[in-house]
């Protein structure tokens, strides 16, 4: 089942092509597919049943993001950019060098070939493509290699090959061919692959006319096949385009006192990297980009490009005078699409971004109140949740996070180390941090939260009773978050006689729960783990001869981690003031350790 921002997310995709871009709860790129109607394809991942594969990564799915794009080809050339460039775990079928997907090569040798091959190499060639059409690259190979002939034998052999019979080779089986004759060649070649194909066509057309007339219609529909597929695999499109030259494209769209901004990377022909940016604005739009565009060059490791292209509102003029580079406003043709193109994702951006939050807002606000009813309670502002972790009762953890009005409030969160090293005892765990927590709101004259949240069972839940009621004197509501085999949000425990609550899956209500207990479950199991990590590290220094405390704290905050001091040389231990022999020692304990 989607999760309810995914849910939110499906309801403002458009009926447009493009790019898709699946992510997991770390926010990395785990499946990048394209689509000619994003909105129909993407629910698909989320309102079908699927098996195997595809099963898997919906269930890592997470987040996901778009790119608009203005054909379905276009789409294509860009999904293949993008699973080069974030090589996606789920994207088997298309990880570069299996691709599939052809590109036409001209070799850097003294007698150059013309080839098709499946992956770019840094190896001085020229490359195009790729192409969607496999059969229709091909097809086109064959028609250079006869007509744009340069070298298809294996080289000298002190005769003619067939294909130099045959008319395309130029004889570097048997003689030395002059570099100016291949240079011409590539020219012809380079030309008709950059869309150039006007006057191959019109050859070909009265070849074509030629066999037809004299009744060779086999012939005449080879020839007519032959131009179909010329077209298809030189066809100009704006994703990769045939312009080599590295610019970057601004663009944005402002609404409601925000602004969002699109910054396309064109890079090899290619589109490399888009970042998007949304925040409110205070000057004119047009004051915000100038400032924005001439702000973005002055950062660390952002090189400038050899074209910036930019809307037409923009101060043109005084953007490259402050950038000292070529800034250029494109009216016209594949340039003036990029920008528009750029524009499109930036509204897409912006929009989805408003929906976002008055969906947020109208689950938030309405389902503290739906919880308070549901358990009839007074309505409230404040909840504190707690879970524990630990691993084989190693470092007992507990943790707890606050939601105000049904919105996380980070700064509250806290982290609690517990002297319970009983990890069986989850009562004693529970009522430990119960006590400290709430000791110091009272000793502190802070506010109590309206209710609280357990992540866990009649056990835990009976144990915050204890130390509220019994210790402390304090008439806190207070609910046990029950999960399914599934270990999915379920229902509440709550009441004297801690009663199970059914919450609807499909009401505000749940929605907040699920968002509770699978905050506090992260926060705790990411603080775990950091102090686990932590003592591990010590464990092992502890434990060498020379180590002590000093030393260790040393080490760890120098290097981070053992693998780091195992791999570093003595003279750089010693250069925090450690002696040659424990420094000697702690780099023999700990490769050996790693062996």
């Amino acid at each position: 089942m989607a999760t309810p921002h995914i849910e939110h997310k499906l309801r403002l995709l458009p009926d447009l092509p493009g790019c898709y871009l699946m992510k997991d709860r770390l926010g990395k790129i785990i499946y990048v597919g394209k689509a000619k109607n994003l909105k129909n394809r993407v629910r698909s991942y989320f309102k079908s049943s699927h098996e195997g594969k595809t099963a898997k990564l919906v269930s890592n799915i997470r987040d996901f993001e778009t790119i608009i794009t203005s054909t379905n080809k276009e789409a294509f050339l860009l999904e293949i950019t993008l699973i080069h460039k974030h090589r996606p775990h789920f994207n088997i079928q298309l990880k570069q060098g299996n691709s599939g997907y052809p590109y036409i090569k001209i070799t850097k040798e003294r007698d150059p070939q013309i080839k098709i091959v499946n992956h770019i190499k840094r190896d001085g060639g020229y490359y195009f493509g790729p192409y969607p059409n496999v059969y229709a690259a091909d097809e086109t190979l064959h028609f250079l290699q006869k007509v744009y002939p340069l070298r298809r034998c294996n080289g000298y052999q002190n005769r003619p090959c067939l294909y130099y019979h045959m008319g395309q080779c130029l004889g570097a089986c048997f003689k030395k061919v002059p570099k100016s004759v291949y240079n011409e060649q590539i020219k012809h070649i380079k030309s008709f692959l950059n869309g150039n194909v006007g006057i191959a066509k019109k050859m070909l057309t009265a070849k074509m006319l030629k066999a037809s007339g004299n009744m060779e219609y086999e012939r005449a529909a080879e020839i007519r096949d032959q131009l179909k597929y010329i077209e298809i695999t030189v066809e100009k499109q704006k994703i990769i385009s045939n312009d080599t030259t590295p610019r970057d494209i601004f663009n944005y769209y402002v609404n409601d006192g925000w602004i969002s901004i699109q910054i396309f990377f064109i890079r090899q022909a290619r589109l490399l990297k888009r970042i998007k940016r949304t925040f409110p604005i205070i000057d004119s739009p047009e004051e915000e980009m100038d400032n924005f565009i001439a702000g973005f060059y002055s950062q660390e490791n952002q090189p400038l490009p050899n074209e910036i292209l930019i809307p037409e509102k923009l101060d043109k003029d005084m953007i490259a005078e402050a950038l000292d580079a070529p800034v250029r406003v494109p009216k016209r043709g594949q340039k003036k699409d990029l920008i528009d193109m750029a524009y499109k994702n930036a509204k897409l951006v912006l929009d989805e971004k408003f929906r976002l939050m008055e969906l947020d807002n109208i689950k938030t606000v309405g389902a503290m109140e739906d919880l308070c009813n549901l358990l009839n309670i007074p309505n409230g502002h404040r909840i504190e949740s707690f879970d524990h972790s630990h691993i084989q009762g190693a470092d007992l953890v507990s943790a707890m996070v606050v939601f105000d009005d049904g919105k996380p409030n980070k700064n509250e969160y806290r982290k609690y180390k517990l002297k319970n090293e009983d990890h069986a005892d989850e009562a004693d765990s529970t009522r430990e941090v119960i006590r400290r927590r709430y000791s110091y709101l009272l000793k502190s004259h802070l506010p109590l939260p309206d209710l609280i949240l357990m992540d866990g069972g009649v056990i835990q839940l009976n144990a915050v009773k204890d130390v509220l009621e019994n210790e402390l004197n304090l008439q806190i509501p207070v609910a046990g978050m029950v999960k399914n085999d599934k270990h999915k949000t379920a229902d509440l425990l709550f009441g004297q006689l801690d009663e199970h609550v059914y919450l609807n899956p499909k009401s505000q209500a749940f929605y907040l729960v699920q968002r509770v207990q699978d905050e506090v479950h992260r926060f705790a199991i990411n603080f775990h783990r950091k102090v686990h990590t932590k003592h591990s590290l010590s464990s092992e220094l502890d434990n060498i001869d020379g180590v002590g405390p000093k030393t260790r704290n040393k080490l760890l905050r120098e290097f981070g981690s053992l693998n780091n001091i195992s791999e570093s040389p003595i003279s750089k231990i010693e250069a925090l003031g450690i002696s040659h022999k424990v420094a000697q020692n702690i780099k023999f304990t700990l490769t050996k350790v790693k062996k």
